[in-house]
C-alpha cells in the first residue's frame, strides 16, 4: 500500500505534463491563429486519424512488427554474445573490435544495402532496427556479467554446478540492473531504427505514410503519424520498465 501511494503522485504528474503539453500546443495554435499546414491544432490531429484513405491500423500494425521485432532480435542476440563473451575471451577478442567497427557504419548508410539485399517489407525494416537497437544492449549486458563476484562464480564451480545453472541463479539475477539498462536505450533506437528504415525505403509503415502525406502538405496526418509512433515506442518503454520492476524491485525486496 506505501509502495501504491508512491508511485500515484509520480504517474498523476507525469499525465497532467502531457495535458499540459496538449493545452499549450492548443493554446498556441488557436491565440497565434497558425495556419493549418504549418501546425494543426490537436482537434485537427485526430480528426486525421479518422480519414479512411490512410489505412491507420494496417501501418500501425507494420511499423510496430518492426519496432518490436528488432527490438526482441536485439536482446536474445545481445544477452547471448554477451553470455558467451563472459566464457570464452577469446571469442571477445576476435568479435567484439568487429563488432565496434560494425556498429560505427551510419544505418542510414547501411540502410539501402539491406534494402538492396532484402528488398522492401517489414524484414528490411526489422533488420535496421536490430542493428541499432543491438549494441547498448550487449555491452550492457557484457558488463554486469563482469560485475558478479569471483569468488560467488568460483563456489558454485566448485558445487560443480553447470554453466547454464550458474548464468540463471547466479549472473542472470545480479546482471538484471545493467541488461535494463541497455534495454530502455535498445528502446528508443529501436523505434528510430524501423522509422529509418521506413523513410529509406518502404511501401507500408507510418514512417511511409508520412512521406506520403509530405507531398499533398496533409500537416495533420504528419503530426497523427508522429503521435501513433511515440505512442508505440512509449508503450514499449513501458515493458521494459514495468518488467524492470517486476524482477529487479522483487529481487532486492527480497533481499
Amino acid at each position: 500500500m506505501d509502495r501504491l501511494n508512491e508511485t500515484l503522485p509520480r504517474y498523476a504528474l507525469a499525465v497532467l505534463s502531457h495535458i499540459a503539453l496538449v493545452v499549450v500546443w492548443y493554446l498556441f495554435v488557436k491565440l497565434g491563429n497558425v495556419p493549418k499546414f504549418v501546425m494543426p491544432s490537436p482537434v485537427e490531429t485526430l480528426d486525421a486519424l479518422l480519414s479512411p484513405n490512410y489505412g491507420w491500423w494496417a501501418n500501425i500494425a507494420v511499423t510496430a512488427t518492426e519496432i518490436f521485432g528488432g527490438y526482441f532480435l536485439a536482446l536474445a542476440v545481445g544477452v547471448a554474445l554477451a553470455l558467451a563473451f563472459t566464457w570464452s575471451k577469446v571469442l571477445e577478442t576476435f568479435f567484439m573490435p568487429l563488432l565496434i567497427s560494425l556498429n560505427m557504419i551510419p544505418k542510414v548508410a547501411l540502410g539501402p544495402l539491406i534494402i538492396v539485399w532484402f528488398k522492401y517489407g517489414v524484414l528490411p525494416n526489422t533488420l535496421i532496427a536490430f542493428s541499432i537497437a543491438l549494441f547498448p544492449i550487449l555491452l550492457t549486458t557484457a558488463r554486469g556479467l563482469r560485475e558478479i563476484e569471483p569468488e560467488l562464480l568460483d563456489l558454485v564451480r566448485g558445487l560443480r554446478g553447470s554453466r547454464w545453472q550458474l548464468f540463471t541463479k547466479i549472473q542472470l539475477p545480479g546482471a538484471l540492473p545493467y541488461i535494463f539498462s541497455g534495454m530502455k536505450v535498445a528502446a528508443i533506437l529501436a523505434v528510430a531504427g524501423a522509422i529509418v528504415g521506413e523513410f529509406l525505403g518502404s511501401d507500408k509503415g507510418l514512417g511511409y505514410l508520412m512521406l506520403q502525406v509530405q507531398v499533398t502538405l496533409d500537416t495533420p496526418a504528419m503530426f497523427m503519424a508522429v503521435i501513433l509512433i511515440t505512442m508505440i515506442g512509449v508503450a514499449l518503454y513501458g515493458m521494459v520498465l514495468a518488467l524492470e520492476r517486476l524482477l529487479v524491485v522483487k529481487d532486492a525486496r527480497l533481499d
